[in-house]
């Protein structure tokens, strides 16, 4: 049993979000009391969100869930700063065009996700440019300057790991804290927001906002983060050896994102399925308690339950149509990424690069060498290898048991 009363904290609790709570109490009553409206901060760096971001978007969902209000806060502001939480190094700055256009990608991913709308607990993205761009230097140095210490700035995660490790950390972004601070104040004031949730490393920033709101305002506001987020075998949530799990389709094919659940270590199973699907907790208890090759069910589920959820019904069942013809049939689903091969074909090497399934030819001629590359399930070890495929003819492409793609004659 939960030791919460109200409905948030306890499908919180019970579904493994909680790792620290500025003040347990205090948010367990005001959940119960009323409407509480609660905000993620999103930088837009990218076209697309990635899967380490997924657990704060089912944050905003479970909020809603639990019929309170999500504000999606997207950094059109901060974004020309840079998050210094977590970073070794300095982000290359970007301009507000290529800011504007990766919000506008990254909004269609919460849309799937959240319900939008001027209803009490619909959910609402607000964009911190608007009152960031206006601030005027001083101003902001008079009215929020003098709330925080440099003494205090210097002892967080963000700010120690880049001085340890002598890399620069610019003052640009020692000013992150400061206006992401703000960032809670001000929704606090236009919006009534109460709560700021994040991941565990933006804990020092969300304390920063409640202390601000506090000082200046005497206004009560809370904060949740949620676990660091890692596999089974210790690797960061999102990050493959082919690089990033993009939410965006435009990022990373349906076909790609599913398999990447299907493929879950099988100790993360349940913690997954509790997570990053909406399917009951007795239902997740009968799944991760599945014993040998029938796990492989329950990351079935689990793939098409988080397809389902990021990229929609069609996707899912279009991925695991792809899988079960693939695997199963020993044939080729149409959700496979393809690469179109000329009438003078193709070498093997090159075929594997340009279809992403290695980095580099170097890599790829390893692979090769090593047996790991098939063509129409025929291992073939020589990365010259010259691949033809007739006009209108399909070819299989495969790296391991996982991987496969579609050659296609032009």
């Amino acid at each position: 049993m939960s030791q919460y009363k109200s409905d948030l904290l306890r499908l919180l609790d019970e579904r493994g979000y909680i790792h620290q709570l500025t003040d347990a109490a205090g948010l367990d009553a005001l959940a119960q009391r009323q409407v509480v409206p609660g905000y993620i901060g999103f930088d837009a760096t990218a076209p697309s969100l990635h899967v380490g971001s997924l657990v704060q978007i089912m944050l905003l969902r479970r909020l809603q869930q639990a019929g309170h209000k999500p504000i999606v806060v997207m950094g059109g502001g901060t974004t020309k700063i840079g998050d210094p939480s977590g970073k070794d190094e300095s982000r290359k700055l970007l301009t507000t065009e290529s800011i504007q256009a990766n919000i506008a990608s990254i909004r269609t991913v919460f849309e799937t996700m959240l319900t939008f709308g001027d209803g009490p607990t619909d959910a609402v993205m607000i964009d911190n440019a608007e009152w960031l761009d206006g601030l005027g230097y001083v101003e902001l140095l008079r009215e929020v300057g003098p709330h925080f210490t440099i003494n205090r700035m210097l002892t967080f995660d963000s700010v120690k790991l880049r001085l340890e490790r002598e890399q620069p950390l610019t003052f640009l972004e020692f000013n992150y804290m400061i206006l992401q601070a703000y960032d809670f104040r001000e929704l606090s004031q236009r919006l009534g927001c109460r709560l700021q949730m994040g991941g565990s490393d933006q804990w020092g920033n969300i304390v920063n906002g409640i202390e601000l709101a506090r000082r200046m305002d005497g206004t009560e506001v809370y904060g949740v983060t949620t676990p660091l987020l890692t596999t089974a075998d210790g690797a960061k949530m999102g990050k493959t050896a082919q690089g990033a799990v993009w939410l965006n389709e435009a990022q990373l094919p349906g076909y790609d994102f599913w398999q990447y659940w299907r493929n879950a270590d099988d100790r993360d199973v349940g913690r997954f399925l509790r997570l990053f699907t909406d399917l009951p907790l007795e239902e997740v208890a009968r799944l991760e308690a599945l014993q040998g090759a029938e796990i492989n069910q329950a990351k079935i589920v689990l793939a098409n339950e988080v397809t389902k959820l990021v990229r929609g019904e069609e996707a899912a069942r279009t991925a695991q149509a792809t899988a079960a013809a693939t695997f199963a049939g020993g044939g080729m689903g149409e959700d496979l990424p393809v690469l179109m091969v000329p009438s003078e074909g193709i070498r093997l090497g090159q075929a594997c690069t340009e279809i992403g399934f290695t980095a580099s030819n170097g890599e790829a001629k390893r692979k090769i060498a090593e047996g790991a590359v098939r063509i129409d399930d025929e291992s073939v070890t020589d990365p010259g290898y010259l691949v033809l495929v007739a006009a209108g003819a399909e070819r299989k492409l495969s790296l391991g048991r996982k991987r496969h793609a579609v050659l296609r004659g032009v």
